[in-house]
């Protein structure tokens, strides 16, 4: 019988399209491992959103797995001393993983390239969860694009990506498994108290569940382009948590709509492409979600909350969605309630904590890191770098969003309704900025007003650049 084969789980929690698996089971019996390591990533260890969602995949994906009359193997610690261990307890003649660039992962690599290297195992490293692997698009004296729109063209330019990968035929086991933990023993699920309702009320978690959402997006990504930016209607395909868990792969969502023709596919095209480009990024700077690209004065620019009571209780009023701007707050308490938010949305709302109230766009990427199921570190970092106009390829600071205009000019009224109910009552004109005779009583003040943040905020940035 053919040694066995392990294959490495971690953010691409599927069957379908999985390079690693895939070539796992063409060379013998099988043994799927996902390894709950809060060691190695230090302070990014994944929140409270992300094992929520996490505890579902796995039970869903070991249901898909039974279904094949195969099990995966449930550990928790180092991830390389597992694999090492697990690699000499059962003999197997490799490792399977697809790539993963998150630096803490990129070690982990690393490290069991090296603690294999006196065993007879070896690392097969594969590529399966973004268009193309980092690096690929360069320039023509060969560097890795910083800036979107080259990098765009150029990827565009290497279309079609591979063909997607079939589920494998059949799947094998070793007669016996190595021992696994219990997921329910992790306590990934909140009890006490059970934060979670709303995750549970707006989400199906699974492969299954990603591979129904595009069926149903494939009949809706033509009014993408014209409905993405209305919270309201949110005409998005919502598949970003399914993206980052691996549940379904961007080569199997971009083969099946290539041959749409409409605004909507190609401004949805570009948004595969976006992710591919936040790959790019932390492929070129590591810790790009905790450095900002450009140079100025971060201490005469942020406002930091370990500063005073008054820019702490700012900071959580933000984070809580009692700022007094309706778009804001709704956003913020989507995000709470389903840890999710409108892509339109999440702009105006980093916008606002960035330049309204003066707050590093460090708090808010770590506040979104630990807040929502799609969290991700390199799309998660370049998207506020992007709108703090601190990253590498960015929006110009001095561009501050004004959140009640853009309320009203993208037909917010419903959200809010939705998600902010102590304005549910108002109607569309005094919804997007309710005046002192139209505010409820139980609905706060304006932490500043908009002018006053606007002018304080550019004095603010011109002298951190002086």
């Amino acid at each position: 019988m053919a040694q066995p084969q392990i294959v490495w789980l971690r953010r691409d929690l599927r069957i379908k399209d999985q390079p690693a698996l895939h070539a796992a089971a063409q060379e013998g019996p099988v043994i799927p491992v996902y390894i709950l390591d809060d060691e190695r990533p230090g302070d990014r260890k994944i929140g409270g959103a992300h094992r929520w969602w996490l505890h579902h995949s796995l039970e869903d994906l070991s249901k898909s797995f039974g279904r094949r009359n195969a099990k995966i193997v449930l550990r928790r610690g180092d991830s390389v001393d597992i694999l090492a261990k697990l690699a000499e307890e059962t003999g197997a003649a490799a490792i399977h993983a697809n790539h993963h660039y998150e630096p803490w992962h990129k070690q982990a690599e690393e490290d069991l390239h090296d603690a294999l290297k006196d065993m007879d195992c070896e690392l097969e490293l594969h590529h399966g969860n973004y268009l193309f692997p980092p690096g690929t698009a360069t320039t023509g004296s060969g560097d890795p694009y910083k800036i979107y729109t080259p990098f765009k063209k150029a990827v565009k330019d290497l279309l079609p990506p591979r063909d997607e990968l079939p589920e494998p035929e059949t799947l094998s086991q070793p007669s016996s498994l190595p021992e696994s933990d219990d997921l329910d023993d992790w306590d990934l699920l909140p009890t006490k108290p059970d934060w979670a309702g709303g995750l549970r009320e707006f989400w199906t978690v699974g492969e299954d569940a990603a591979h129904k959402r595009l069926d149903w997006w494939a009949d809706e990504v033509s009014g993408y382009d014209d409905g993405r930016n209305l919270p309201s209607k949110d005409a998005t395909s919502q598949m970003s948590p399914h993206l980052h868990w691996g549940e379904i792969s961007p080569i199997t969502i971009w083969h099946r709509l290539k041959d749409k023709r409409s605004d909507g596919w190609q401004t949805y095209e570009e948004e595969i492409i976006w992710r591919d480009y936040a790959q790019n990024v932390i492929y070129q700077f590591p810790d790009y979600p905790r450095e900002s690209y450009r140079d100025y004065d971060e201490r005469t620019l942020w406002r930091n909350p370990s500063r005073s009571d008054q820019i702490q209780s700012e900071m959580e009023a933000w984070q809580h969605g009692r700022t007094g701007y309706p778009i804001v707050d709704a956003g913020m308490r989507q995000l709470w309630k389903t840890g999710w938010m409108h892509n339109r949305v999440r702009m105006i709302a980093a916008s606002f904590l960035i330049k309204h109230l003066l707050i590093d766009w460090r708090h808010g990427e770590r506040w979104f890191w630990d807040t929502l199921v799609d969290g991700d570190y390199a799309s998660n970092g370049t998207n506020w770098q992007w709108v703090s106009g601190t990253g590498v390829d960015s929006n110009m600071f001095s561009r501050i969003m004004a959140p009640l205009s853009q309320s009203e000019k993208f037909d917010a009224a419903g959200y809010i309704r939705e998600y902010v109910p102590e304005l549910a009552d108002l109607d569309d004109e005094h919804i997007h900025d309710p005046d002192d005779e139209h505010r409820p009583d139980d609905y706060p003040d304006k932490l500043i007003g908009h002018k006053e943040a606007r002018e304080r905020a550019l004095e603010a940035y011109r002298n951190s650049k002086d």
